[in-house]
């Protein structure tokens, strides 16, 4: 049954409140502690029983965080990577482009240079080079280097790897593995295919941290100390939301801890990127997959791969100021390739039909910068897995993204496997692609066979699911701060969302090209700001400006807007609907 009655809302979505079952454990987490009965029904939600609510409420890293060598080949990879360190040896870091490598790239980069010791960062060129080790710069890299540290990337390279005969190669990842793996010193991954999967939720930069546990645990067993790895927390945390990780077991723990790190300003790259993002509170898990990560992002996207990395690891407040400011620039030019990628492969999409088991566009000379963040907004607005390719000349890469329990990485590996695609590979939620022209079509037509199987075509467009209702009046500060400590919410963690019912539009605005300010009330004394991003684009701005009166459900998020040294709840409005 819909709540509050809303079968179709502005956006098209069904409204679904609290399972009964949640309802009943939060009415009796509710009498048993004295917590506020909205973050009870988070909590059920979530699955926490009511007696362990307040050690939920309170992750402790020591505790969560998962032994080391429960990884295979996590110590023979921490013996190699000390014994450089001791041995003064040449280390080269080769890292992935996105937030994730960046940041996996810079903890290993710090780490050595409070060690004394200063590693060469590589990053392959998206476009030139593609994703992950090849063969002319693992070549050189083994030629100039004893040690080679791939983060983020290295499980399926086993030619590239098998070129550096030169130097010895240490993968630190959390991609899926094939049925083989590359002939190197170590691959550390708990996605290989050998492993149990208990800790496949970890992104690679929690890989690397926990590499680093181990080696500071080996240097403690010989009388020795190394760097404060508390105090690298933050890249942890950035990596782990920016990747999408899913925010459970000790990647709460992490992001929580990492964000008390990140709130301290000691890191010179993330203080300058907060300022030219203009941040002005406190870091949380949606300033760092929305405002810093899309940054960090941008380089590898459509400029210089290496200068997400760059800006993570460096020392200089004067080279980070420097570096922000031009990753700023270079993402609002990312903003404006991805918006007619987005259009044209949006009315490709549509003309294909948007109920399919697999949704996908492909054209040519779009930027494969930008073909994964497309994807992105194709599968939420389909609630389906999604592909999308650029082709230049007969080979095309693309970039896919999947919704939740559909593993796309693994039926994209099944792709590469029959021959369909040039090569491929990814995780659950996400993968890459690069197929020739011809093989297109059957490559597609296969892969949504594929999704199928899964079940992806049973997925109807999205409820929006909401934990509850408020009134403007019991949407406080205090309330607000109750609740985020449910926190850190991301993926697998979803935020809490409200319906705030019949509801007036006192104030509506226009902001920017899409966005709309809005002031509400229930007719009383209750009123709230609201602000909706992206409003235009479907008909809920037109409708909400032009209000007559009526009377509106609204629903979103709550949180706290800081302003001039005050506080105020404001609702992040994401959906409307009539009150009849």
């Amino acid at each position: 049954m819909s709540f509050l009655g809303v079968e179709q809302s502005m956006t098209g979505r069904r409204w679904l409140g609290p399972a009964p079952n949640v309802e009943r454990a939060s009415e009796m987490m509710a009498q048993q502690t004295d917590l506020p009965r909205a973050l009870c029904q988070v909590l059920a939600r979530m699955g926490v029983p009511a007696i362990e609510a307040e050690g939920f409420l309170e992750p402790k890293l020591r505790e969560l965080l998962p032994d080391p060598r429960a990884i295979k080949d996590m110590e023979t990879a921490a013996t190699r990577f000390l014994s450089a360190v001791r041995n003064r040896q040449r280390i080269a870091v080769f890292a992935d482009y996105d937030v994730d490598g960046g940041s996996s790239a810079a903890l290993l980069i710090v780490w050595l240079r409070q060690m004394g010791l200063q590693a060469t960062l590589y990053v392959p060129d998206r476009i030139d080079e593609g994703y992950g080790p090849n063969v002319p710069a693992m070549t050189e890299l083994a030629a100039s280097h004893d040690l080679i540290v791939c983060v983020d990337c290295g499980t399926l390279s086993h030619e590239p790897i098998a070129a550096a005969k030169e130097a010895d190669v240490l993968v630190l990842d959390h991609h899926l593995g094939g049925e083989t793996l590359p002939d190197c010193l170590a691959v550390v991954n708990p996605n290989r295919q050998d492993e149990s999967g208990d800790l496949g939720y970890l992104c690679a930069a929690a890989v690397v941290f926990l590499m680093l546990v181990e080696a500071g645990r080996q240097l403690r067993a010989e009388g020795a100390k190394g760097p404060d790895l508390m105090a690298l927390l933050d890249l942890v945390a950035l990596a782990t939301v920016a990747d999408v990780a899913p925010l459970i077991q000790a990647n709460r723990a992490l992001v929580r801890q990492g964000l008390k790190v990140m709130a301290a300003r000691q890191r010179p790259g993330l203080v300058a990127l907060s300022d030219v993002a203009r941040m002005d509170t406190a870091p949380n898990s949606y300033h760092l997959g929305f405002l810093l990560g899309p940054r960090v992002n941008a380089g590898g996207r459509i400029g210089q791969a290496d200068l997400g990395a760059r800006l993570l690891s460096t020392d200089s407040a004067t080279e980070a100021e420097a570096l922000s400011k031009r990753l700023d620039a270079l993402n609002s030019e990312r903003r404006e390739i991805e918006n007619s990628v987005r259009a044209a492969a949006m009315a490709q999409a549509e003309e294909r039909g948007l109920d399919a088991p697999l949704v996908w566009a492909a054209g040519e000379g779009w930027h494969p910068g930008v073909v994964g963040i497309v994807a992105s907004r194709l599968k939420e607005t389909a609630n389906r897995p999604a592909i999308v390719i650029g082709f230049e000349g007969d080979e095309g890469k693309g970039s896919g993204r999947s919704v939740a329990g559909i593993d796309l990485g693994a039926s994209i590996q099944r792709l590469a496997a029959e021959g369909l695609l040039v090569k491929g590979g990814g995780h659950k939620m996400a993968a890459g692609l690069t197929v020739m022209r011809a093989n297109l079509e059957p490559a597609m037509k296969r892969l949504s066979e594929l999704l199928a199987k899964q079940g992806a075509e049973n997925s109807g467009p999205s409820d929006l699911k909401l934990d509850g209702a408020l009134m403007p009046g019991a949407a406080t500060v205090d309330l607000i701060e109750h609740i985020e400590k449910a926190g850190p919410f991301g993926a697998a963690a979803p935020a809490p969302r409200y319906a705030l019912p019949d509801l007036q539009v006192r104030f509506a605005k226009r902001v920017g090209e899409t966005h709309l300010k809005l002031s509400l009330s229930d007719g009383m004394s209750g009123g709230l700001d609201a602000i909706a991003f992206g409003a235009f684009d479907g008909p809920m701005g037109d409708r909400l400006v032009n209000h007559g009166g009526a009377r509106f459900h609204f629903a979103g998020r709550l949180e706290i807007n800081s302003w001039g040294g005050r506080q105020n709840v404001q609702l992040r409005l994401e959906d409307a609907a009539e009150a009849n």
